[in-house]
């Protein structure tokens, strides 16, 4: 999340005016639709006769197709999916306190855009990038829906296994411990 989020947020911290308020309503629409239908949704791509399956058997390049769901991919994209905006939201509130003159001025005092990036703006954007990954960490590790629609019972999360202590084996002291 934080690799695909940081430059969605760096982005979204640098445009102005309109392009501005199009990314955020691109970023943040996702957010009206709830986990499961979003999760349904990447269940319609990602299953065997999918709409990424058929078109990769269609061009031949996997006649067998690929097996993206029920596996940990299927969750990891998911999961990444559904946990995107809350990384980029994080990350560009940070970037937007920095000025982007520091840039600049690194610039004028002979680094390359590269290096003025790693040396002035990532270190002062850090504390975004920590919440960032706190948050999602927060929320992935407590995910039941995802787990459960695109791993099918078979990628074990906490949230799984503590129901399945509780359900299964009849330990509810012992979910309540894992828990």
């Amino acid at each position: 999340t934080l690799l695909l989020g940081y430059p969605l947020a760096y982005h979204l911290a640098r445009a102005g005016g309109r392009t501005k308020g199009l990314l955020l309503v691109l970023l943040l629409s996702p957010l009206l639709v709830g986990v499961v239908i979003r999760s349904f949704g990447w269940m319609v791509l990602l299953a065997d006769n999918g709409l990424i399956n058929s078109l990769v058997k269609y061009w031949g390049l996997a006649p067998q197709g690929l097996k993206l769901m029920y596996n940990e991919f299927g969750v990891l994209v998911g999961t990444v999916h559904i946990y995107l905006p809350f990384m980029v939201l994080s990350i560009s509130g940070t970037l937007q306190t920095i000025a982007p003159d520091l840039e600049l001025a690194a610039r004028s005092l002979g680094a390359s855009a590269r290096k003025a990036f790693w040396r002035v703006t990532f270190p002062l954007s850090l504390p975004g990038v920590f919440a960032g990954c706190l948050l999602v960490f927060v929320l992935a590790v407590s995910s039941y829906v995802i787990p459960v629609l695109l791993g099918g019972f078979k990628v074990i999360t906490t949230p799984l296994l503590v129901v399945q202590t509780a359900i299964d084996v009849n330990n509810w002291p012992g979910a309540a411990a894992q828990a």
